[in-house]
């Protein structure tokens, strides 16, 4: 599909075709070791759950089953700073990109990412995330995509 053609946030690659957002996490996601990805189409439209989504201070901490807060330091373009405490306990300062339909989120041991993009006036959704390996590109896979999946859950009911 031409660049022209497809109405999803996305870059180019020389070919003129593009990568949308769930694409490129999809990609980022085969590049990590033990990484795992939850996606699934929601009957919302894009900005009904982006806004869920997006909101890292509010609907973020509502739908993640780890997060009891975020505290949003610097948004700059399209950069972000934040620090994030677990219903655990544990805090971790995170260094990402945000911006409608995309998210990036790492800390020294957690990586965050999410996509959203318009299917239809539905929205395809694409989670990841989990306990990183310092140095190496590789995420502890235990737990992961249970907790993904309840994420994922939470989210639908969140936004429907």
């Amino acid at each position: 599909m031409k660049a022209s053609e497809e109405g999803n946030r996305g870059d180019e690659d020389r070919a003129g075709l593009l990568l949308d957002d769930v694409r490129r996490l999809r990609v980022m996601v085969a590049g990590v070791r033990g990484a795992h990805l939850v996606e699934r189409v929601l009957p919302e439209p894009l900005p009904r759950v982006w806004h869920v989504m997006g909101d890292l201070e509010g609907g973020f901490g509502e739908f993640q089953p780890d997060m009891r807060s975020v505290r949003v330091l610097r948004h700059e373009g399209d950069r972000v700073e934040a620090l994030a405490r677990s219903r655990y306990g544990l805090r971790a300062h995170f260094h990402g990109v945000l911006r409608p339909g995309w998210c990036w989120l790492q800390s020294r041991f957690l990586v965050i990412g999410m996509a959203a993009v318009d299917e239809g006036g539905r929205t395809r959704v694409a989670l990841t995330g989990g306990v990183r390996v310092p140095g190496r590109a590789a995420l502890v896979p235990f737990g992961a995509r249970r907790e993904l999946e309840e994420a994922m859950t939470r989210l639908a009911g969140r936004v429907s």
